[in-house]
């Protein structure tokens, strides 16, 4: 994925290549040094590098390239300044025992570079760590992204934020993680671990879970990007592909998402004119794709699912054209395949589209609470089932009861709305 550059722009040149390179050249480096700390610091010197020289010199034909070649020779730098064995020096400028001309060919020296992006990508999945850990290392190590970024991502204080890296990064080391590539059984399971933090990052930034904002765009869009990559480094996976497929279409609605006051649009509200067409087609062309792996007789789970239910909603020119009961029979699929009491609920907003309220309310009267007891999911489900219903009461005590659970401003003010029209229903018909 190379950075689109611009001679007129060396600033954004040099953001749009490091967002597109720091992963290969943090992976390649950290193959070399065998030290994910030093790796890190050698590509920020290059990009402290790049943004002292590019606004004077230009943007180089090769951005990447210019990146690893500074990267590499301050990392030659850094082990004769700290005296350390004559090795190393080799290890990492392949200077053949001499100090001159210590940086060959880069070509020669930077193999199997999607290799490194692949054995960083689960090196910073490690079960080692949480997922809350994982997620931010992810975006600092493979996304590019600055501490101070992932901390207003996550609704964190930057120095807070930076502990947390931190602290990861001592985990990995008491660990012995090693920038190896999994085998076997060892590998599928962190696969599903790389791709649950991928959704987890995407689903934050779709949904906030707190702030004052209903979406965090940012992050959403860091999340497809990675979802891309990992698509690029396992294309044969069709699971891989079912992620990347769910994330293009879901973020395709991302600009519907909102009014033009800012105030959250629900999906069947939505005006999806609005809705990103060039997300939709890669989404399902990546579904597509998967489908056929599937054909041969491939596994699939429980992204490959989600993505089959939203291309669904892609295909519907309005709301009301969107086939649910296809979308029903896809959530029983799911529940089967992936059972959860989120699964659950979302097959009670499916089953009460296809069969009518009340055919909802009973999927959802057979959801475990216990895992969902401080989330506003269910009351909100409820109540939306019970709206539709004409049971209106019972229908504004549980939006009410939602937006007492919420910590996200936007969506509070938008469930206290519908508690309002509706309790005000009752009132009009007394």
């Amino acid at each position: 994925m190379p950075a689109e550059t611009s001679a007129e722009d060396p600033q954004g040149s040099i953001v749009a290549a490091w967002r597109a390179e720091s992963a290969r050249l943090v992976g390649a480096l950290a193959r070399m040094t065998r030290d994910v700390d030093l790796a890190e610091d050698l590509a920020q010197d290059a990009l402290v590098a790049a943004l002292e020289q590019w606004p004077a010199t230009g943007v180089p034909d090769n951005p990447g390239a210019w990146l690893m070649t500074t990267a590499k020779r301050r990392g030659v730098d850094h082990f004769r300044r700290a005296d350390v064995l004559r090795r190393k020096v080799a290890e990492l400028g392949h200077a053949g025992g001499g100090e001159k001309d210590g940086m060959p060919d880069l070509d020669a020296q930077v193999d199997h570079i999607e290799d490194d992006v692949l054995r960083l990508v689960f090196l910073t999945c490690h079960p080692s760590l949480s997922a809350e850990s994982r997620a931010a290392l992810t975006l600092r190590l493979v996304g590019g992204l600055t501490t101070a970024e992932i901390a207003r991502g996550f609704l964190a204080t930057e120095s807070a934020m930076g502990q947390r890296i931190s602290r990861a990064k001592k985990t990995l080391v008491e660990a012995r993680a090693e920038l190896e590539l999994p085998t076997g059984a060892e590998r599928a399971e962190r696969l599903g671990d790389v791709m649950a933090v991928i959704y987890l990052i995407f689903n934050e930034g779709y949904s906030a879970t707190a702030g004052a904002d209903w979406m965090r765009p940012e992050l959403a869009n860091e999340a497809v990007r990675l979802a891309r990559m990992l698509t690029e480094l396992a294309p044969g996976e069709p699971e891989v592909l079912g992620l990347q497929a769910l994330l293009e279409l879901q973020a395709s609605r991302m600009a519907a998402r909102l009014d033009e006051s800012g105030e959250p649009v629900l999906l069947e509200a939505q005006d999806r004119t609005r809705w990103d067409q060039s997300l939709i087609r890669r989404g399902t062309a990546a579904l597509q794709r998967a489908e056929r792996l599937a054909a041969r007789g491939m596994p699939v789970g429980k992204y490959f699912l989600q993505a089959s239910i939203a291309v669904q909603h892609a295909r519907a020119e309005r709301a009301e054209d969107t086939n649910w009961r296809r979308i029903a029979a896809l959530y029983d699929v799911l529940a089967d395949a992936a059972p959860g009491p989120v699964v659950e609920v979302n097959r009670a907003v499916a089953h009460g589209r296809a069969f009518g309220p009340e055919a909802g309310l009973v999927v959802l009267d057979g959801v475990d609470l216990r895992a969902l007891a401080d989330s506003p999911l269910v009351p909100s489900v409820r109540g939306d089932l019970l709206e539709r219903a004409g049971r209106y009461g019972p229908a504004g005590e549980a939006f009410t009861e939602a937006a007492a659970r919420t910590r996200n401003e936007s969506e509070r003010a938008l469930l206290r709305r519908r508690a309002t029209k509706n309790l005000a229903r009752v009132s009009g018909s007394a």
